[in-house]
């Protein structure tokens, strides 16, 4: 299997936007965050983060698919092409393990993360809390292209609350908040 830094060289070879880099990267975090939380292979759900939206500049109508082809010409293994599948409920892939349901989890809740953060008057997630976070969860008028169902299923699928599963995924952004450019 390639290791994390060819997968985050291939993700940059992919992507040229920094707003896309940066929420591959924060889905990256979110994924070793809770690998470590289920004793899982913290560098292959890192992978499985890094890597699942590479195709999305690129192919935008063919995406997962297109990156779980070439990711499958490079010997990814099976288990992050699933997961990279399923994270699109669109696919019809169904989520049928731990990884892949965190990656369907992190992936939008870390979206309406850095957006909270970056209407912060000191675009800090350092000062960002649970109660305001929530708040914004709960104005639809605010991220609006963040499907809130989808969080509250990811978190379900988890078998976390809600309000768990938003505090551990802003806990881990916050401690990357260098690598994410949300200091």
């Amino acid at each position: 299997m390639p290791s994390f830094a060819e997968a985050l060289s291939l993700m940059e070879a992919w992507t040229e936007g920094e707003s896309l880099r940066r929420h591959m990267r924060a889905v990256e975090v979110a994924m070793r965050a809770y690998a470590r939380r289920f004793g899982e292979d913290e560098e292959v759900w890192a992978i499985a983060g890094v890597l699942h939206d590479m195709d999305y500049e690129k192919y935008p109508l063919e995406h997962p698919y297109r990156g779980v082809e070439e990711l499958r010409r490079l010997g990814y293994p099976e288990e992050i092409l699933e997961a990279i599948l399923a994270h699109a409920r669109y696919t019809g892939v169904p989520r049928r393990t731990l990884m892949a349901k965190a990656l369907f989890a992190v992936d939008e809740l870390t979206g309406l993360i850095t957006a909270a953060v970056y209407v912060r008057p000191d675009r800090s997630i350092l000062g960002l809390e649970l109660p305001s976070l929530k708040k914004k969860f709960k104005d639809k008028a605010f991220a609006r292209g963040v499907d809130r169902q989808e969080i509250e299923d990811g978190a379900r699928e988890l078998g976390l609350s809600l309000d768990e599963h938003m505090a551990f995924v802003l806990e881990a952004m916050k401690e990357e908040a260098g690598l994410l450019g949300l200091v």
